[in-house]
């Protein structure tokens, strides 16, 4: 007969920790999450004893979040159009582009200064790019040595590239993204049950948010992410000889991209109104011409040659670190003795090396979308993770380790990543011109006279260099092909000023330009002649036009891709709304049905295992 011990029995043999206790196992458990945080301030700290980095999209960001913020005061939840662009004529761009780093930048603008902005949006992304990778790598290594292989991978020279010297808020969001993708696709690997318990376990219900949050950071990112998902998935298919793998992975990915539909449906759709085309337009934004090492003659890509060779140097260092650490981790038995668990991740760096070398054009060209990455090099993030956690599990002492290499292991890795965070502030810092820097930012936001437009959001035959700026908001001439502007300064926008007599007559906005609403306009004149009314406002297919409560006549298309719509002498009543196409409609379906399926999903998860366990029993 079984015997019972009584609870004070039991209290004895399993005493519980006493308060005292239980508060050192917590901070114990906080110690890992708190180093990495250090480690992220002392990376993002030379920002904040020198100022803003400017890099080459800094300008760009921070341009959105101004007009992100300025929407949301105007009611707008989720804006499309965003007005400052094209020195106040404005594109389309919270179309095309993702919607998490806008709207993260224009939240902390509603809390912070505007210099602080960048500085701790680097902050938070750096910190949960370690706090990820640290999370990743605790499924095959203890607590210190993850949380070492969370710094490595917040220091990584790429992770302070992009940060530093290209301000790429979106792609540096990958940091995080990829190694919770990762994490899940590895634990949803080894769990149990049915093949259905399996394709739409919770984890698999994750991955597909992780693979959502990728999209809806960085359109390249999301490219990334997915086919990172799929390599895995095949990968573990192959060496489980399942297909549970693939289905899994499958149904991750239909409603990761349905979540991510009210995005992505208007950025596909929506293309063919736009001269996106330039993305890839640009010699040094084709992905023959940035493969590791590579060299063009010629002044065009002079500046690209250079940056080339230091981006080659850092995926070069990155996967040799990698690389060697696995080998070194693998000799000395730091890893799993089942292969099968870390397999997929040894062969990222593999992976990502042979993308950077020209052999692999063939596949640039074959698989959809992947040209849109502009650069191989970009799959470098996809890297960070597998560098981390590798390189410590090579370097971290084993258990019988002397008691001094255990703490020298962690200063030398200390003074390590200072050095990092010293080289990017010499290397990569970018300083801000005297109109880039934050403060002159915000004074011409508020002026209204408008930023540099973006090459693939330009309307089909538009040139953004001929856009001139100081326009007026309306502007009556008799011809419609009318230049405005003077062109004083070679290779920078003609400037338009009221002197020129390039305008019959100019008219305003009815609200005032602080107070009218990016997506609403409206124009109430007495014309004193028929003629032709050019707006500050570049054509896109998403307004709708009406001239004295009639929709409006056809458009006189212009080389700077303003409006211009010919009226008739007398009362003009004009108004402009941003109209929701069915794309639109179509996208926010899809990720409503998505998000209702995932929820569903998740509720009955209980019940699938209760089936799973029946069927097994």
């Amino acid at each position: 007969m079984a015997s019972h011990r009584s609870p004070s029995n039991s209290s004895r043999v399993f005493p519980r920790p006493s308060s005292r206790g239980r508060w050192r196992l917590r901070a114990r458990r906080l110690v890992g999450p708190g180093v990495v945080l250090l480690a992220a301030a002392v990376a993002t700290a030379p920002q904040l004893v020198r100022g803003n980095s400017c890099g080459h999209d800094f300008d760009f960001h921070l341009v959105s979040w101004f007009d992100c913020l300025n929407a949301w005061q105007h009611g707008i939840a989720y804006p499309h159009w965003s007005p400052s662009p094209n020195f106040g004529a404005g594109e389309p761009r919270f179309v095309f582009y993702p919607p998490l780093t806008w709207m993260l930048g224009a939240a902390l603008g509603l809390a912070l200064p505007w210099h602080l902005v960048p500085i701790v949006l680097t902050f938070l992304l750096l910190a949960a790019t370690g706090l990820a990778t640290r999370a990743l790598g605790r499924q095959w290594l203890p607590n210190a040595p993850a949380t070492l292989a969370g710094c490595a991978a917040l220091f990584s020279g790429y992770a302070l590239l992009t940060a530093y010297e290209r301000s790429a808020f979106g792609e540096l969001s990958g940091g995080c993204w990829i190694p919770l993708l990762l994490l899940l696709l590895i634990r949803n690997r080894f769990s149990s049950g049915s093949l259905l318990r399996q394709s739409f376990s919770r984890f698999t219900l994750l991955t597909a948010l992780v693979l959502a949050a990728a999209w809806l950071s960085n359109a390249p990112l999301g490219v990334m992410a997915s086919y990172l998902l799929a390599a895995v998935a095949l990968t573990a298919g192959v060496l489980n000889r399942s297909w549970a793998p693939i289905l899994r992975a499958a149904v991750a990915a239909c409603l990761g991209i349905g979540l991510s539909a009210f995005y992505l449906v208007p950025a596909a759709v929506e293309q063919s109104w736009v001269d996106i085309r330039q993305a890839t337009g640009d010699p040094g934004e084709r992905i023959e011409n940035s493969f590791l090492f590579g060299s063009h003659p010629g002044a065009a890509l002079a500046l690209h040659n250079l940056e080339l060779n230091r981006v080659s140097l850092i995926a070069v260092s990155m996967v040799a670190v990698a690389l060697i650490g696995l080998a070194i981790a693998w000799r000395r038995r730091a890893l799993p003795a089942d292969s099968r668990r870390w397999v997929p991740l040894a062969l990222i760096p593999v992976a990502v090396l042979l993308l950077q070398l020209p052999f692999s054009l063939p596949l640039w060209n074959l698989l959809p979308k992947l040209r849109f990455l502009q650069f191989p090099w970009r799959w470098l993030v996809v890297a960070e993770a597998p560098m981390g956690i590798f390189f410590a599990a090579a370097v971290w002492p084993l258990v019988s380790a002397p008691r001094w290499l255990r703490f020298a292991i962690p200063a030398i890795c200390a003074v390590v990543f200072l050095s990092a965070s010293a080289a990017a502030d010499r290397y990569f810092f970018q300083p801000c011109d005297d109109e880039d820097a934050v403060a002159p930012m915000v004074q011409v936001y508020r002026s209204g006279g408008g930023f540099q437009g973006t090459d693939e959001y330009e309307p089909p035959r538009a040139d953004d260099t001929v856009v001139a700026t100081g326009l007026p908001d309306a502007c009556l001439t008799t011809d419609p092909d009318t230049t405005l502007g003077v062109l004083d300064t070679p290779g920078a926008n003609p400037d338009w000023w009221v002197e020129q007599h390039s305008c019959d007559a100019i008219f305003s906005t009815v609200a005032k330009p602080s107070t009218a609403s990016p997506e609403h306009l409206r124009f109430i004149a007495l014309m004193p002649h028929a003629g032709y009314l050019i707006l500050r406002l570049r054509t896109y297919p998403a307004w709708r036009i009406r001239l004295n409560s009639k929709p409006a006549g056809p458009l006189v298309q212009r080389d700077d891709g303003l409006v211009c719509l010919p009226v008739a002498q007398g009362p003009m009543n004009l108004d402009i709304d941003w109209i929701t196409t069915p794309d639109v409609v179509i996208g926010r379906w899809l990720s409503v049905l998505a998000l209702l399926l995932v929820i569903g999903l998740w509720l009955v998860q209980p019940r699938i295992r209760a089936t799973s366990h029946a069927g097994l029993s």
